[in-house]
């Protein structure tokens, strides 16, 4: 384990015995402080809460989108938040894969009720009810296959491949019986993303960049630092840990903007084909975390409206999660209000 890594899985268990005594008062004042009229002014009183830097996006039906700022892109180098700048979007990207897999079902290229072990064989005996767990259970979370970022340790020294991640999953027990109960879990859309790969014959990168990026003209959505200037990335934070995780490879990055449009073609049904929003598994809106990014990509549907927030803080308890939660949901309130005054 080398010294960044040690220092960072320190940090990460002083935080467990911290968060033990520490009373979140933080998010009863946060919840309760009077609204403010506008959304800078909720993205000002975030920022006064501790986070390092914001970017919120609100694509308004029928008005030009807005953006609003607060805190550093980055810190140390007292660069103000940038827009525009690439973000870590982290789980966000199901969102993406689970399109992907719709636009396959339907060219009949695959089947969401075929299952784990039509598609890989070879698992079967190492993931539990594989004969029994179909595609589209797994894009719902609905497959009881283990999630491997709750491998003790994963988040102190994470594997480096998706194979390394798949195995501290297998052979252990199925946590529910299929489509019997709910449980979030990275392992069901990391097989997905390796079904795509298998299907078309190469990357699902690449896939996702032909059938959903380009057409959609996201010209600011990458797969991996290695296609980007690393300028134009955002500083990420991880509360008592001081360097800056900017340059840690967490899969992929866009702007806000990109993802705000993204959720709009999503919700409005303009990245679907005909039929194929009648088979779409997922959600519409979706989160991301990883240390140092936290994503929020949510559509107001009475209001018709994309709000996408970025927050380059996070902790190991959740607090700063929870924070970014009720600012959202605040967010929502203040657009909501102005839209009905």
């Amino acid at each position: 384990m080398n010294q960044k890594k040690r220092i960072f899985r320190i940090v990460l268990l002083t935080g467990t015995v911290i968060s033990l005594f520490y009373v979140p008062w933080i998010l009863v004042w946060a919840w309760i402080l009077p609204l403010p009229n506008t959304v800078q002014e909720q993205v000002d009183e975030a920022i006064g809460h501790g986070f390092d830097g914001m970017i919120v996006y609100v694509d308004e039906s029928g008005k030009p989108p807005a953006f609003y700022t607060g805190g550093w892109k980055d810190k140390k180098n007292q660069i103000p938040a940038d827009p525009k700048a690439l973000f870590k979007i982290a789980s966000i990207s199901k969102l993406y894969v689970a399109v992907a897999i719709t636009k396959l079902a339907h060219t009949n290229r695959l089947s969401l009720d075929k299952t784990l072990a039509d598609y890989f064989p070879e698992l079967v005996g190492r993931i539990e009810n594989a004969e029994k767990i179909t595609l589209k259970m797994m894009a719902q979370h609905r497959s009881g296959i283990p999630n491997f970022t709750n491998h003790p340790g994963f988040w102190e020294n994470p594997p480096e491949s998706s194979e390394a991640c798949l195995e501290l999953i297998l052979d252990l027990p199925a946590n529910f019986e299929p489509g019997e109960d709910y449980e979030y879990s990275n392992t069901n859309y990391l097989l997905l993303s390796e079904l795509i790969d298998k299907v078309v014959g190469y990357n699902h990168q690449q896939y996702i960049k032909e059938e959903i990026l380009e057409p959609l003209g996201l010209k600011n959505t990458f797969f991996s630092l290695e296609e980007v200037n690393i300028d134009r990335v955002m500083s990420g934070y991880y509360v008592g840990y001081e360097p800056d995780l900017k340059t840690e490879e967490q899969g992929m990055l866009a702007t806000a903007e990109d993802v705000g449009n993204f959720l709009r073609a999503l919700n409005d049904g303009s990245v679907f084909n005909d039929g194929e929003r009648d088979i779409y598994p997922y959600e519409y809106e979706h989160g991301g975390l990883v240390p140092g990014y936290q994503s929020l990509a949510e559509y107001h549907e009475d209001i018709d409206t994309v709000v996408v927030q970025f927050i380059n803080t996070t902790d190991f308890a959740g607090y700063e999660w929870n924070l970014s939660q009720i600012s959202i949901n605040r967010i929502g309130k203040i657009l909501r209000k102005k839209k009905n005054s």
